[in-house]
């Protein structure tokens, strides 16, 4: 508990030397983004910037379900293209693939999906040969 202030003394002195105390203590010292910048000064000011950064923290989308796998699905192609190896290539793609078939057994909210899995042994060969080359 912060003791009172005393009277006779102002606000801001007050303030000041409690902080500075509790810095001098090492209060400060074991808070997340300590003595780091602080994010996003270089953007212009959007009153919307919490929910932007909480929807990201937390991976939610004001996308329809459908319209997010096909994100999704665009993303998996591109990872697996920059892929280190063959079996991190099937990796990324099967796991969009099982996505995939499971939204096409139980339809998503939204536009049609238009998306079907993937031939990674297709993806595979044109890795091979970027690799190749």
């Amino acid at each position: 508990m912060t003791e009172r202030k005393p009277p006779g003394i102002s606000f801001e002195s007050w303030t000041d030397k409690q902080i500075r105390e509790a810095a001098e203590r090492g209060a400060f010292e074991d808070l997340d983004g300590f003595g780091k910048p602080l994010p996003h000064l270089d953007r212009p000011y959007d009153e919307m910037w919490w929910i932007k950064e909480k929807m990201s923290r937390e991976h939610l989308s004001l996308l329809p379900a459908s319209l997010a796998l096909r994100k999704e699905a665009e993303d998996a192609l591109a990872a697996a293209d920059r892929a280190p190896s063959e079996a991190a290539l099937r990796r990324i793609l099967t796991e969009i693939n099982d996505r995939i078939r499971a939204a096409l057994a139980a339809p998503l909210d939204g536009p049609p999906l238009n998306l079907v899995p993937f031939d990674i042994d297709e993806l595979a060969a044109k890795w091979r040969e970027q690799q190749g080359s």
